[in-house]
């Protein structure tokens, strides 16, 4: 698999500097006579979501160890005009309204492992090119008036657009069924407290260590973080369990307390949803303080929280990030911000 895309990057850890065969060359040549040499012991570290590995194994008889990861994507027009062309092998993963995924190989032959994990949206909005478009990241307060007056009328809008049909497909049994892990009748059995457990369209589906599940609310009330009460606490507790319980069983190579769940504010969609990643998923800016909230973290807050059963995360400032290109940047926190200067 390490000749499938030809943009492996070697390092040999052990540095070998005597002449081969009594020859005196220079020491970039001598250094690529060494990875041919190579001769694998085992597997000792995968990271990166699979992407680079580290192989020990011993050179002429001497220990060595032997990393590998991906290079860099090019950026050359002309390479990328023709990337897609170089595709093989292309294997639907799942279909769900304008959302794709596959997996697909670089390299030509039937045989070939894939070595490419595909997501195509289509097709796309505006709103889905700012998302994937590089922009500057600000650090906004959101107190409980502004959530009440400007947030919370947006979220309905961005609900009655049509943004929710893929969720609404998975819940209702049209699409995504075989993918269930685990459907949750709730502790009192109602769809008040159902949920589905179901792997996350950017998990391959096979790189534990990557894992990233999404755990989906039945009930269509709940929209985000900010509706969540006192009177949910326990219900909650029970999410979390069964959570727990549903993918350990499902990959029992995985332990309990390697598992983070949390949930994202502001999220990529308005549907309360629990992302469940392994531990060693290396964060991206998607498990970044001021994106992903913990669930323990909000059980205990909510626990702690004076009030009645009804006091909840929307009486509580919150402070996030959020990108020069989202909305609610350009309409409220940025003019907020100019008022405030001027």
């Amino acid at each position: 698999m390490l000749d499938n895309l030809g943009v492996w990057t070697m390092r040999v850890a052990n540095k070998i500097r005597e002449p081969v065969k009594g020859a005196v060359m220079e020491e970039s040549t001598i250094s690529e006579t060494l990875v041919p040499l190579f001769k694998l012991n085992r597997l000792l570290n995968q990271d990166q979501g699979g992407r680079r590995i580290t192989l020990l194994g011993s050179i002429d008889n001497k220990p060595a160890l032997l990393t590998a990861e991906r290079a860099a994507f090019p950026s050359d027009p002309k390479v990328l005009e023709a990337f897609h062309k170089c595709l093989s092998n292309v294997k639907n993963l799942g279909t769900n309204d304008i959302y794709h995924w596959y997996l697909a190989s670089v390299s030509q032959g039937a045989g070939n492992p894939p070595d490419l994990k595909l997501n195509l949206v289509y097709p796309c909005t505006e709103k889905h090119i700012k998302k994937y478009s590089p922009q500057g990241v600000r650090i906004v307060t959101e107190t409980p008036e502004i959530y009440r007056d400007r947030i919370r009328p947006y979220i309905a809008k961005q609900r009655e657009e049509g943004r929710l049909n893929w969720v609404f497909n998975v819940l209702e049994g049209r699409k995504e069924q075989k993918d269930i892990i685990h459907r949750d009748p709730g502790q009192e059995g109602t769809k008040e407290e159902a949920f589905i457990l179901a792997p996350d369209l950017n998990w391959d589906r096979t790189t534990l260590t990557s894992l990233h599940l999404l755990a989906i609310i039945e009930r269509r009330d709940i929209w985000s973080l900010r509706d969540l009460k006192k009177s949910h606490i326990l219900w909650l507790k029970h999410m979390r369990e069964k959570i727990l319980e549903a993918t350990v069983k499902k990959y029992p190579e995985i332990d309990r307390d390697q598992l983070k769940l949390y949930m994202h504010y502001q999220p990529t969609f308005y549907h309360l949803h629990i992302h469940v990643v392994h531990a060693m998923l290396e964060p991206t800016s998607t498990q970044a303080i001021g994106k992903a909230f913990g669930l323990e973290n909000l059980i205990f807050q909510l626990e702690t929280m004076s009030g009645g059963p009804d006091a909840g995360m929307a009486d509580v400032s919150l402070s996030y990030l959020l990108g020069e290109a989202h909305d609610l940047w350009l309409e409220v926190f940025q003019p907020l911000k100019e008022r405030l200067k001027g």
